[in-house]
């Protein structure tokens, strides 16, 4: 008779244990890093968490000599340049804890 197999080898689960500590503390890592994203020259700078958690919005001028939708263009793209920079640093973040795990990845 053939013994079942599990699924997962010990070594496997110890990996995985292993993965879950350091998704864990990448994760209160990038809750202390602060990213920015900047419009209009410096009019508008967002900063957000490495986690992608809105931390602030400046406005850097006279908003009410601009019109309102510029205004928004403005800010919509200082948001997509932090959520750019945030996502970079995830993808940094995500892949120095793998080649720590699965050495040469």
């Amino acid at each position: 008779m053939h013994e079942k197999k599990t699924m997962f080898s010990k070594d496997m689960m110890v990996k995985m244990e292993e993965m879950k500590r350091l998704a864990d503390e990448s994760k209160s890592r990038l809750d202390t890093i602060t990213v920015e994203g900047e419009a209009g020259g410096g009019l508008i700078v967002i900063e957000l968490t490495g986690n992608r958690t809105l931390k602030s919005v400046h406005i850097n001028g006279d908003h009410k000599t601009m019109e309102k939708e510029d205004l928004e263009d403005l800010i919509a793209v200082a948001l997509n340049r932090a959520m750019e920079a945030a996502n970079n640093l995830n993808e940094s973040e995500v892949m120095n804890s793998a080649k720590s795990i699965f050495p040469g990845f």
